[in-house]
């Protein structure tokens, strides 16, 4: 009778408490607009790098709130920091300054070159 066929799952729950929000604390504190972002996608379907490869600038905000720094660190290399996101983001988002800072926090914290 204890044997239905069936299995738990793990549950699929971010713990964002476990997660290290260094990167994205020092990127709004000095890119307050960061904040604004209601994660849209405008940026992405602009975006010529992810035209060609699978780079999402809206993945990486969504990443970086998160503090899955791992995942940011792997995609964010690949930004051309052309700046077309930033002509279309409703919110008025800095995103090219966001990508710079990130770059940047992942050198001052990490020793990360890009």
């Amino acid at each position: 009778m204890d044997k239905f066929g069936f299995t738990l799952s793990k549950a699929r729950v971010i713990d964002y408490e476990a997660n290290d929000r260094t990167i994205v604390d020092y990127i709004i504190e000095r890119e307050p607009s960061l904040k604004l972002c209601i994660e849209c996608g405008c940026c992405t379907a602009t975006c010529t790098t992810g035209n060609f490869t699978d780079f999402s600038l809206r993945e990486i905000h969504i990443l970086l709130k998160r503090g899955e720094n791992e995942q940011v660190r792997q995609k964010i290399k690949k930004c051309m920091l052309c700046g077309k996101c930033i002509l279309v983001c409703p919110r008025g988002v800095n995103t090219r300054n966001v990508v710079s800072l990130a770059r940047q926090a992942f050198r001052n914290t990490e020793g990360y070159e890009f």
